[in-house]
């Protein structure tokens, strides 16, 4: 049995950059790692099974993964390793709230995978294999860049999905309540939509290139934050009212907040009424004893 983990990600802002080719598909934009992520261990089974916290599920974008590194490896097939797997997911967060689940689950299952039939794979290549799952199965688009590096990132760099750049942001507690998921598959999929969420994104891309990297951590943070809530309005993403309230509610007491990307949920430097502490962290994807 052989285990990796994968840290969420929070993501705050993203540009969708369409490409026929999934290697090359991907989002520019920013976010960050959280202490809390998933801990995947896989071994060899009679079938091919995904669990999540004990329960079976149904989880195409990492299936995808192991089909890529069991099935459609000929190098593994050739000496001989069974091509079925049993992959246990655990994590303390919620699938499909904005924290990137889908993504550290199939970086981690690449990692795990990878060292368990001894396929020899480098962490980038793997890296590209979630990320190709993730934009197939229509589960994500830059969770997986953030998780493969670790850190407070943005992404300014087109067609290249793994390229990222780390700010100087400390770590440090960050506050997060979520009230309920948004699929991510069904913004992708509306035109009208990612028209909105692009010409928004151009405007907040153009803030963070002038950002500057001397100013003091908590600064440099606060002006992320405040681009992050500019963005969630000009997309139209925030429309729920409790996230709305929510957020309303901490700047009213001297706090900054924005919106989880994709998710109805909010994060916060400050603590707030029904939130969540965790801890924002320079955490990337690893192989676990």
């Amino acid at each position: 049995m052989t285990g990796a983990f994968a840290p969420g990600n929070i993501s705050c802002i993203f540009k969708i950059i369409p490409h026929a080719d999934a290697t090359r598909m991907h989002s520019l934009g920013m976010g960050f790692t959280v202490k809390e992520g998933v801990t995947v261990t896989v071994s060899p089974h009679h079938e091919t099974e995904i669990c999540f916290n004990g329960a079976a599920i149904g989880f195409p974008t990492v299936q995808a993964v192991v089909d890529k590194l069991t099935d459609g490896n000929v190098a593994r097939s050739e000496i001989g390793y069974p091509s079925r797997t049993k992959v246990s997911i655990y994590s303390a967060l919620p699938l499909g709230c904005g924290f990137g689940l889908s993504g550290a689950a199939a970086l981690a299952t690449a990692y795990a995978l990878n060292e368990q039939l001894g396929i020899g794979k480098t962490s980038e290549a793997l890296a590209m294999i979630a990320h190709v799952a993730e934009v197939e199965n229509r589960t994500g688009l830059g969770d997986v860049c953030s998780q493969y590096h670790g850190g407070f990132l943005v992404k300014l760099q087109e067609g290249a999905p793994l390229v990222a750049d780390r700010l100087p942001i400390a770590e440090q507690p960050i506050y997060y309540r979520y009230f309920g998921p948004i699929q991510t598959s069904a913004v992708l999929g509306n035109p009208e939509q990612t028209a909105r969420i692009n010409r928004a994104a151009d405007t907040a891309l153009a803030v963070l290139r002038t950002l500057s990297r001397t100013e003091p951590s908590s600064e440099r943070l606060t002006a992320c934050f405040e681009v992050s809530k500019q963005f969630s309005v000009e997309s139209g993403l925030l429309s729920d009212a409790r996230v709305i309230e929510t957020i309303a509610q901490i700047e009213a007491n001297g706090g900054i907040a924005s919106m989880i990307m994709l998710g109805n949920g909010v994060f916060s430097t400050h603590a707030f009424d029904g939130a969540v502490e965790t801890q924002l962290c320079i955490n990337p994807a690893r192989l676990i004893s």
